[in-house]
């Protein structure tokens, strides 16, 4: 068994490794010191289990897992932490295990007990049931055989067009198979909705421009782009402005 550990605390790894390497066909082939670092070290080392992590800067070992189980073979997790409050969203996010710091090694065989017997289709089926709450504070899309990571703050706007969003940011652009109201869901007022089939970040809007055809479009602060507003929405984008 390949096994990944995710903690921003050095001497909690070590500890992890020490435990690990006691243990029979399981050893440890990465570490990471958060959820971005994380991210990385699975697309390289594709390990089965990620004893990871929940409470870190940047990236938290809930948001990682959330991108994480978006691979085409996600791994196991098991979530380590000194925070039993985060007991619930693991058990959400359909950890296999969860694990309290410091950690027992009985506990950890246990775990990883369970991780053995998970086949892929099982794991497949929990990590699309997943329930993670909390707003992510980065996007993830497939880019050059691997996984981009794109910030909130850095997006301008989403866009639907059949089957796909795209999501345009301040470097480029990337598509992602999330749907639009999904989106709206969880970003809540950090979007404003323009268009049936747009999203547009409030913090980029610096106004609205009218056309010679009298169609509204949202003028984007620093960027060219200037997303349609269909009739239905243009009251209530003039009155987000008004906000901001």
């Amino acid at each position: 068994m390949r096994i990944l550990v995710v903690d921003d605390e050095p001497l909690a790894r070590a500890r992890i490794l020490r435990l690990v390497d006691t243990m029979a066909d399981a050893e440890v082939v990465a570490e990471a010191a958060n959820g971005r670092e994380a991210i990385e070290q699975v697309e390289h080392f594709e390990p089965d289990v990620v004893l990871m992590d929940i409470r870190m800067p940047g990236i938290d070992g809930l948001e990682a897992t959330r991108h994480l189980n978006s691979l085409e073979k996600p791994p196991a997790v098991i979530f380590v932490t000194a925070y039993g409050d985060y007991a619930l969203e693991a058990f959400d996010a359909h950890a296999l295990g969860y694990l309290l710091k410091p950690v027992q090694r009985e506990k950890l065989e246990e775990a990883l007990g369970r991780a053995r017997q998970v086949s892929q289709a099982q794991l497949s089926a929990l990590n699309s049931e997943t329930n993670f709450g909390a707003a992510r504070t980065h996007i993830s899309a497939k880019h050059r055989g691997g996984m981009m990571l794109v910030p909130v703050r850095e997006i301008l706007y989403f866009q639907a067009d059949q089957k796909y969003v795209t999501v345009k940011h301040t470097d480029g652009e990337v598509l992602i198979e999330d749907s639009l109201k999904s989106l709206e869901d969880e970003f809540g007022d950090m979007f404003i909705r323009v268009h049936r089939k747009t999203l547009v970040a409030r913090r980029h809007i610096s106004g609205l421009a009218r056309g010679n055809t009298g169609q509204f479009h949202v003028v984007l602060k620093n960027h060219e782009d200037q997303p349609e507003i269909s009739r239905r929405h243009v009251t209530d984008v003039k009155q987000a402005i008004t906000t901001l």
